[in-house]
């Protein structure tokens, strides 16, 4: 298990755990990052990183990033 920021640019991976506190838990929740979903990360760009999560593009910081195991 890793952080999703160690991922590799396009790999396919599986959300395993979420970090953090119950209201960034809850505000990933609502991004589509849940447990058992699948994650691709597409780029990063900026100190942000972008990814395909549920068939949607999103960008999130790399502190959030960091709260996404795989």
């Amino acid at each position: 298990m890793m952080p999703l920021t160690y991922a590799d640019t396009g790999e396919e991976c599986m959300i395993k755990k979420i970090g953090g506190s119950p209201e960034a838990k809850k505000f990933l929740e609502n991004l589509g990052f849940v447990v058992g979903g699948s994650v691709r990360i597409v780029n990063e760009l900026g100190g942000n990183v972008i990814v395909n999560v549920k068939e949607t593009r999103v960008a999130v910081s790399k502190e959030m990033a960091q709260r996404i195991m795989v």
